[in-house]
């Protein structure tokens, strides 16, 4: 798993490329789910990649930190071990990778 960062020079934004290899989970469909799309399961859906990962580049506000999962194959939650941090969930107790934009 992979996180890639693209800071915009005039705006203050950042994409991250969020990066999900195939094999984790045995992954055929995945979402990137997150602070910034309210945790709504379907709202940013990974495709899948020429070299055969799955990716999805969100825009994010420059100077926040996110917390995020990926759910694979709809069933399966990982977490990106390439995130900035990890954070326990206020809500479920579990840890949430984080990506500081």
């Amino acid at each position: 798993m992979s996180l890639k960062k693209t800071y915009s020079r005039s705006k203050p934004t950042c994409k991250v490329k969020f990066i999900l290899p195939a094999h984790v989970g045995k992954a055929k469909s995945a979402t990137v789910v997150g602070d910034f799309n309210d945790w709504k399961i379907d709202a940013t859906p990974m495709k899948k990649q020429k070299e055969g990962p799955l990716a999805v580049t969100v825009e994010l506000e420059k100077g926040r930190d996110y917390q995020f999962r990926y759910l694979v194959n709809g069933e399966q939650w990982e977490n990106d071990d390439a995130a900035d941090r990890y954070e326990i969930s206020e809500f479920s107790g579990v840890e949430n990778s984080v990506v500081s934009a």
